[in-house]
């Protein structure tokens, strides 16, 4: 693609940066066949091709966005199937990430996105308010039916995405300190767990198997004291000084464990945090104070299923059940890790189920499913569909968000993949697969050519 940039333009290192990217794209539209909001609504703006076009006249012309240019930003889910389509290589995420912040400084929303906006870029990161928000969205959540009524479709999200109830405070501690984590084997490695911001409220049983799973096989988890939010939902948000003071904050709580003891790996069991704390090298490149230290913590960063895969894991029970493999977009097309989740589930003695249309997003991506509702409900729907075509036992998604919102449409349990390698290596059985029952292998064949 030919690019216009003055000299003047291009000694900003950003605007550099995104010169190369957008000259990489040859305009062969291959993107298009996999972008969900393309594959929604047929518009070449809201295909990646298209939103490359917006972008690269808003930042030549030096200009601020306009409402059009943020209409289709704004429906882009950052899934990145489109860089995992390209064949000329084009780093979609980061020109996206440089419009979002453009968009953020130079173009003033209406009130009331302002405030919503606002609002979750502080209640999420923040567990404490988090927690609180998600105790009064359960008792408001009759009225989600109203406020569609009225047009405030992102508060009824919100409200619907809310779970019936909550883990209590201490039962991640409670649980991940079980007499089951203990291991006869002296440690011999030192990692990190990325405790987080949502998942640690949602979801905490999700660390607690894996760490049991990590201690079994002689891995100790060190704590990280001033560890918090990754940073990526502020950063989808183009709040980028938000994103970079999360980011430096985790650079520095990591690089005194490493510097104190060392460490061989900080893992992360929520693949949209994994994607982002990869990227730290990237987001603090131009930063010599700072970036040693981000490129050696994105370096030793890695998803729990990506680690565990090198482990001699060892399953303590059969469990033959039917598990559909939801691959989150932030795993599959962010981190490239497509096997290794279905791998480890398989040794597990699970019978691996693939998705149809697994390489379309859920429609959670982060804050997508509260500010574009619209479109996360039907590609939720569509993926719920899917799902249910290969009659799973269990669903399993490696991403805390993608989660949330399969559950939200569904009553087949949604786990994550560590908890159904936790339950197979000798763990407690994840919660709400007490009354799930293993359909007969020799049904596999026939259910499969329906």
């Amino acid at each position: 693609m030919q690019t216009n940039f003055t000299l003047a333009q291009l000694a900003d290192p950003q605007t550099a940066e995104v010169n190369q990217i957008l000259r990489a794209c040859v305009h062969c539209g291959f993107c298009t066949a996999t972008c969900p909001t393309y594959v929604l609504l047929g518009d070449e703006l809201d295909s990646p091709r298209g939103r490359i076009y917006l972008i690269k006249e808003m930042l030549e012309r030096g200009e601020p966005a306009s409402p059009e240019v943020v209409t289709h930003i704004d429906r882009c889910l950052s899934c990145l199937a489109c860089m995992t389509t390209c064949p000329s290589g084009v780093h979609y995420m980061h020109l996206v990430d440089h419009a979002r912040a453009h968009i953020e400084e130079t173009f003033r929303r209406p009130a009331f996105e302002r405030l919503l906006r606002a609002l979750l870029a502080r209640v999420l990161p923040d567990p404490r308010l988090f927690r609180l928000a998600l105790m009064g969205a359960r008792l408001a959540r009759p009225v989600a039916p109203l406020l569609e009524r009225l047009g405030l479709n992102s508060l009824a999200a919100m409200l619907r995405l809310a779970p019936a109830r909550l883990p209590t405070r201490d039962q991640a501690a409670v649980t991940a300190s079980g007499t089951s984590t203990q291991s006869a084997a002296q440690p011999h490695r030192r990692v990190a767990l990325l405790s987080g911001c949502v998942a640690s409220v949602l979801a905490p049983q999700i660390n607690a198997a894996a760490a049991r799973v990590l201690a079994r096989n002689g891995i100790e988890v060190v704590p990280v004291p001033g560890e918090g939010c990754c940073g990526a939902l502020v950063h989808h948000l183009g709040r980028e000084a938000d994103a970079r003071e999360q980011a430096r904050a985790n650079i520095a709580a990591w690089t005194r464990i490493i510097e104190a003891g060392g460490l061989d790996a900080i893992l992360i069991t929520a693949s949209g945090c994994g994607t982002m704390v990869k990227d730290y090298g990237f987001l603090f490149r131009d930063e010599p104070p700072i970036a040693k230290q981000a490129a050696r913590v994105s370096a030793l960063a890695r998803d729990i299923s990506e680690y565990l895969a090198g482990l001699p894991l060892q399953p303590a029970q059969a469990l033959p059940l039917r598990v559909a493999y939801h691959g989150a977009c932030s795993l599959q097309h962010g981190q490239k890790i497509t096997r290794e989740p279905k791998k480890l589930l398989s040794d597990m003695g699970f019978q691996v189920r693939d998705i149809p249309e697994g390489h379309l997003c859920c429609g959670s991506a982060g804050t997508y499913n509260m500010l574009q509702p619209q479109l996360a409900r039907r590609l939720g729907e569509r993926k719920i569909g899917n799902i249910e075509r290969v009659a799973p036992d269990v669903i399993a998604a490696g991403n805390v968000g993608c989660i949330a919102q399969i559950a939200a449409g569904t009553t087949i349990p949604v786990v994550h993949p560590v908890e159904l390698v936790d339950w197979a290596c000798g763990g407690p059985i994840p919660a709400g697969l007490g009354n799930v029952q293993a359909k007969p292998t020799t049904t596999l064949a026939s259910d499969a050519a329906k």
